[in-house]
């Protein structure tokens, strides 16, 4: 029984990938009321234009080594005091996010601005944030016997915005420990590290659970901590430059077999 549990945050107990397709599904169906276009051919278009506009900007190696994807790109405003680069994405993020809704309409043979769709998607998803629907029953037995911690990859702008809005997950845990205050993202060492001292555990006390091969897992390898891999899609394995987990679960609430 570890004395310590560190959680991933997105797409382990927050249901990221829901909360982003459900905002951007949401946006294109009001890009047909205004424009006339497809809803289906637009949702493509833009999930095209994200990563290649994403790459262009001088914060991109920034953010791979944080752990910031382009489609938390389109929604967050960054600007975080504790690093100069978060203060230059902040400058220069409205930029990126209006010129791919701008290139997904001009696909469609609309030559609008894309700030309107911009400001859309970014109201649509701060109003669709989800939970694994077990989650806070399975934090509700955990918190009785174990010291929970969130170490998530992030900007902490845009983390705390996610709690922010789901305001029921912040109580079960002792410490929220995030990438972007420490200056380097999972799998690197710094933030398990920094996550072991502020919880005073020893790593072979503690469990890391996540669902990314690349990030949670082999970094809790590297840590010395037992990982618990949540495998979401039962086809996915663990390939070249994966981490090699401990305990493979394919949703959360099985870890309470586990333990």
């Amino acid at each position: 029984m570890p004395s310590a549990i560190f959680f991933d945050l997105d797409d382990t107990l927050l249901w990221d990938k829901k909360s982003i397709e459900t905002a951007l599904k949401k946006t294109v169906i009001d890009a047909e009321d205004l424009y006339g276009t497809d809803p289906d051919k637009l949702l493509a278009a833009v999930k095209e234009a994200a990563p290649r506009f994403y790459q262009e900007y001088a914060f991109y190696d920034f953010t791979k080594m944080i752990g910031i994807n382009p489609f938390e790109g389109l929604w967050g405003q960054f600007g975080d005091p504790v690093h100069h680069t978060f203060r230059k994405m902040g400058a220069e993020i409205a930029d990126y996010q209006q010129r791919v809704w701008q290139e997904a309409l001009k696909s469609q043979g609309v030559t609008q601005s894309g700030d309107t769709l911009r400001e859309k998607f970014i109201t649509h998803r701060k109003n669709s944030p989800f939970l694994y629907e077990e989650t806070l029953d399975v934090l509700d037995i955990l918190k009785e016997n174990v010291q929970l911690v969130v170490v998530t990859n992030g900007a902490p702008s845009l983390q705390l915005e996610k709690l922010r809005i789901t305001p029921e997950l912040v109580p079960y845990f002792d410490h929220i420990v995030i990438s972007g205050n420490i200056g380097e993202g999972k799998p690197g060492q710094a933030i398990f590290e920094h996550a072991l001292r502020v919880s005073e555990q020893s790593a072979e006390d503690v469990w890391m659970v996540g669902d990314n091969l690349k990030t949670d897992i082999l970094g809790a390898n590297g840590a010395g901590i037992h990982s618990v891999w949540i495998q979401h899609d039962p086809s996915k394995s663990p390939g070249e430059g994966d981490g090699t987990p401990d305990q493979t679960i394919s949703r959360l609430k099985e870890i309470l077999n586990l333990l």
